[in-house]
C-alpha cells in the first residue's frame, strides 16, 4: 500500500474511534442523568410514603393504638430526615417498611383513607425503586466495559449504588364503609 493509503486509513480509524468515544461519552452522559432523574423520584416517594406512616401515626382515629402510634411517629421522623441514600437511609427505609407490614398485621383494620394512602404510597415505593435500580444496572454495565474505563469516560462521577430495601406492599384490611357492596 502507497503511504498515502496507510494515511488515509489512519484517519479513517481515527474518526471512527472518535465517533465511537463521543457516542459512548453522550449515552454514558445520557444514563447518569437517567440515574439522577430516578433517585430523586424515588427519594420523593420515599419520602411521601414516611409521611404516610407519619399521617397514620398522627391520627387518633386511625385505628391504632396509641402507644404503638408513637413508635410510628419515631419510625417516620427518622426516614424524614434522612436525605443521602446509603446504608443508614436504608435501614431507617427498611424500618418504615417493617412498620407499615406491623400495621397490616394489627388485628383491627385500619381507617379506609389511611390503608388506600399506605397501600399507594408502598406501591410507588416498589416502582420507583425498581426504575432507580434499572438506571443503576444500565450505567454501571456500560461503565464496567473496557473502553469507557480505559478512557474514563465517566470522568470523576461516583459509580453509582444499588438501593435495596425490603419494599413489599403489605396487604391492609380497611374498615367497611357504607359504599362497599360487603
Amino acid at each position: 500500500m502507497l503511504p498515502v493509503g496507510w494515511l488515509v486509513l489512519a484517519v479513517v480509524v481515527a474518526i471512527v474511534l472518535t465517533m465511537w468515544v463521543t457516542f459512548t461519552l453522550t449515552r454514558l452522559d445520557r444514563l447518569h442523568a437517567r440515574v439522577d432523574a430516578a433517585q430523586a423520584a424515588l427519594d420523593a416517594q420515599l419520602v411521601r410514603r414516611a409521611a404516610a406512616l407519619l399521617h397514620v401515626a398522627e391520627t387518633p382515629d386511625s385505628g391504632v393504638h396509641d402507644a404503638v402510634r408513637r413508635g410510628y411517629e419515631q419510625i417516620a421522623q427518622r426516614a424524614l430526615n434522612i436525605t443521602e441514600p446509603d446504608a443508614e437511609r436504608q435501614a431507617a427505609e427498611n424500618a418504615v417498611g417493617r412498620a407499615m407490614a406491623e400495621l397490616a398485621g394489627l388485628p383491627e383494620p385500619l381507617r379506609r383513607d389511611a390503608a388506600e394512602e399506605l397501600t399507594e404510597a408502598a406501591a410507588r415505593v416498589l416502582i420507583s425503586r425498581r426504575f432507580y435500580n434499572d438506571a443503576v444496572r444500565d450505567t454501571r454495565a456500560l461503565r464496567g466495559r473496557r473502553m469507557p474505563r480505559l478512557f474514563r469516560l465517566a470522568g470523576r462521577r461516583p459509580m453509582p449504588q444499588f438501593f435495596d430495601i425490603d419494599d413489599s406492599p403489605p396487604p391492609f384490611r380497611r374498615t367497611p364503609t357504607e359504599e362497599d357492596p360487603t
